[in-house]
């Protein structure tokens, strides 16, 4: 239980749910074994006053004492329900605290991972997959949570139970507690080997399940891929297989839960066998009544599932401290990309590349090597390269997603690292190149980049970004609700989204990182036109591989293997006859032949 020690913050956080719990817990037990007692003295008294009425036949003693009888029984049927019905509220009790108390702190702990989450670099992002990092604040939590309220409130009431129940059976008496308690350890440990097998085939199932959940999500995603090559029935095919292996898993599992309850119902069977066996021999010698047979059953009963949980709760500890170990791994990774002085001054725009080297830490490639530039405040700056130059790299530095493995970059010249992250950020506009649009209206995935913006803005940025006449073609207009990753937008539509979300925040850096790269020659120069009286007002860095992007640019840098190849105003480019003038011509040449 190392791994669970972590959560000790949490339960000390609430300890006021767990003591008030366990003192629940008590009371609800000490009520539980007052029936038993009732119980016996009942059927006692049954027994003793039996034989009595007899000898009373037909006097009027006997209807006296038939009255005396049946009001006594009456009282201990009512004490029972009346026992019955408080253990019934104590035990609401028991889970209004540590079952509460269980789900407090599990969204606690989601709360704390989703922000760590945040947090962390894009290079952790790169390393792990989004499913393992799902499963980690769901289902990891999930089972640390089942640790947190079943296991804490069983292991709680078996201590208490233990002690309350087999010190008074003890004290009735030892022999027959040994006896009828003999069967309890076995179904302990039996319970605990079916559960492990329960669980290793439950897990196995989980994956089956993740897998074939997997394989329909990449289906639905890539429906237009699947039709476009006539693969719908390979996909059919592929479904029936992991389905099947969902299904032969499901069945081993069915299996084993087929044994589970046989066998509890079994063992128990054997305790009150025993509990009769070696009870009937003692009553017989006068020594023990029937009632206390009748005691110790009850007894017996009550501490079956107790004991039955152990075996449970011991699994569910196990798995948790598994589950709390994956959560910790994360949670002890830290980020690397920190404020050195949390400076908050206004930003201008002027940015400044000194002999810059990165090296990416996950995969030991140098994207950039030796990289010095210098753009002004309101100058746009164009980097034209071929796939794989390190251009949007540089547009990650300038966001600082990355920190340089080497020189420096400064902004208003201060260097980057001084900066507060939120405030650096909030300063820039960047369109990657990599779209992303939320399953929400274009309304609001306009204004995510500007928190609350007002309709006249939201509509000015979709003009800029010359998005305006299309959204007005949509039956809903700005309200029309996206699909996945904005599925119901063509690749040109997506990027201008996503060019309106980056300009409404009115930045002072603008990036737009190879984000024209969807729409035609003449939808990019009216984009670019559009564009120029907010480049005005901050400094543009517009990153791509067609020349046609950088023609508004006041300077150019052509990259090439991660280093500046090529640098100057495009007529300067245009004179030296080198690669971009290359790349010009033959890009001219293809608008034409378009």
């Amino acid at each position: 239980m190392k791994e669970l020690r972590y959560l000790d913050k949490y339960l000390l956080k609430y300890k006021y749910h767990l003591i008030l719990g366990t003192i629940f817990i008590i009371i609800t037990n000490v009520v539980a074994i007052i029936p038993a007692q009732v119980v016996r003295h009942a059927i006692n008294l049954v027994k003793e006053n039996i034989d009595l009425y007899s000898l009373f036949s037909g006097s009027e003693l006997q209807d006296n004492l038939y009255e005396i009888f049946g009001q006594s029984i009456l009282l201990a049927g009512l004490l029972i329900v009346a026992m019955a019905v408080l253990r019934g509220i104590f035990l609401f009790f028991v889970r209004q605290t540590i079952i509460v108390m269980s789900r407090l702190i599990e969204y606690d702990l989601k709360n704390e991972i989703y922000q760590h989450y945040q947090t962390l670099p894009l290079s952790f992002y790169r390393r792990n997959n989004t499913g393992d990092l799902m499963a980690r604040i769901s289902e990891d939590v999930s089972r640390v949570r089942m640790y947190l309220g079943p296991a804490i409130m069983y292991g709680i009431n078996l201590v208490t139970l233990f002690i309350i129940v087999i010190g008074y059976m003890i004290t009735v008496n030892p022999k027959l507690t040994l006896y009828s308690l003999l069967p309890l350890p076995v179904l302990s440990v039996s319970i605990y080997l079916v559960s492990s097998v329960m669980n290793k085939r439950s897990e196995e199932i989980q994956q089956s399940l993740a897998s074939l959940s997997t394989f329909v999500q990449e289906a639905f995603s890539g429906i237009r891929v699947l039709k476009s090559f006539i693969r719908e029935e390979d996909s059919e095919k592929q479904f029936a297989r992991e389905s099947k292996v969902y299904r032969d898993k499901s069945l081993k599992l069915t299996f084993v839960n087929s044994l589970f309850f046989p066998l509890i119902m079994g063992l128990i069977g054997m305790s009150v066998i025993l509990t009769v066996f070696i009870g009937g021999d003692q009553v017989i010698d006068g020594s023990l009544t029937i009632g206390n047979i009748a005691e110790f059953i009850i007894y017996v009963n009550m501490l079956t599932w107790p004991v039955a949980s152990l075996g449970w709760v011991t699994s569910l500890i196990q798995r948790a401290d598994a589950s709390q170990k994956r959560i910790n791994e994360f949670l002890k990774v830290k980020t690397d990309i920190v404020s050195l002085q949390d400076l908050k001054k206004e930003i201008k725009g002027e940015i400044n590349f000194q002999n810059v080297s990165f090296t990416y830490p996950d995969s030991g490639i140098q994207a950039l090597n030796g990289i010095s530039f210098q753009v002004a405040p309101g100058q746009s700056l164009a980097i034209i390269g071929t796939t794989g130059s390190g251009k949007s790299t540089i547009a990650n530095i300038i966001c600082r997603l990355y920190d340089v493995s080497s020189g420096i970059v400064t902004i208003d010249g201060e260097d980057i690292r001084n900066y507060d992250l939120a405030h650096l950020r909030q300063s820039i506009g960047y369109v990657p190149q990599d779209v992303f649009l939320f399953s929400d209206s274009i309304n609001n995935n306009i204004g995510f980049g500007n928190g609350s913006p007002d309709e006249a803005q939201i509509i000015q940025a979709a003009k800029d970004s010359d998005l305006y006449h299309n959204i007005n073609q949509f039956p809903n207009g700005f309200e029309t609700v996206l699909g996945e990753r904005g599925i119901t937008l063509s690749g040109g539509q997506k990027q201008r989204v996503s060019i309106a979300r980056a300009i409404i925040r009115k930045p002072k850096i603008l990036i737009l990182d190879d984000s024209l790269s969807a729409v035609d020659t003449k939808t990019e120069h009216n984009i670019l036109s559009n564009l120029q009286h907010i480049m005005k007002d901050c400094t543009t860095v517009i990153i791509s591989h067609r020349v046609s992007s950088a023609k508004l640019a006041d300077h150019i840098l052509v990259l090439d293997g991660g280093a500046i190849i090529e640098q100057g105003k495009e007529t300067e480019l245009l004179a030296q006859n080198g690669v971009y003038r290359e790349l010009y011509d033959k890009q001219i040449q293809v608008d034409e032949l378009a």
